[in-house]
């Protein structure tokens, strides 16, 4: 501005005000209402989008975790049957070293089965023992992957839902923005269900 209170603008300064001026009245303007509504509401999907993707990269890690405690209690359980599998060929033996040798020998290898017999019991029940646990942590596996699967189907909608939020903006159709809330609103259900484990 000059001494005389004359003041010339260059275009860039005249651009600027002329742009702040618009978005400030298209705030206020009749647009401005539903602007304001849908950003907020984009904020919120995609906070809670974020908290079902990591809920669903969370049960997708316990899933393979569960996997493969399944896989190590079913290895154990194979070792196991394995040394069952060495106890009867052992047993087998002695009964037929019973059967051979003579009178007075008869009650060495006929402890030596019955020692056998009772061995193979309890690894047969160490054994099933882990088949259990494996079988356990198979279904763990299972829950968690259907979980897993609910919490990104849930993600997935949300996200349907912030691209209507932003085509809403866009083309400033109202039935846009009630098709983004519908579609925020089936988002949450389905994540609701997951947390239930449903």
């Amino acid at each position: 501005m000059s001494e005389a209170g004359f003041h010339v603008h260059g275009p860039h300064e005249h651009e600027l005000e002329h742009a702040t001026q618009g978005a400030h009245e298209g705030a206020h303007g009749a647009g401005g209402g539903m602007i304001n509504q849908i950003a907020m509401s984009t904020a919120i999907i995609a906070t809670v989008g974020a908290i079902f993707g990591y809920m669903g990269g969370a049960t997708q890690a316990n899933a393979s975790l569960f996997k493969n405690n399944a896989a190590i209690k079913k290895t154990e359980a194979s070792n196991q049957w394995n040394y069952f599998q060495s106890k009867s060929t052992k047993q087998s033996l002695a009964e037929v070293s019973r059967d051979l040798s003579p009178e007075d020998k008869k009650g060495v290898y006929q402890a030596k089965i019955d020692r056998y017999e009772k061995e193979k019991n309890e690894i047969k029940t160490v054994a099933e023992g882990y088949e259990k646990q494996s079988l356990d942590w198979d279904k763990r596996s299972d829950e968690q992957m259907h979980q897993h699967h609910r919490w990104a189907q849930a993600t997935t909608v949300l996200q349907v839902s912030i691209a209507l939020a932003a085509i809403a903006l866009l083309t400033r159709k109202k039935w846009l923005e009630y098709g983004m809330f519908a579609m925020a609103g089936a988002g949450v259900v389905v994540g609701v269900l997951a947390a239930l484990h449903i």
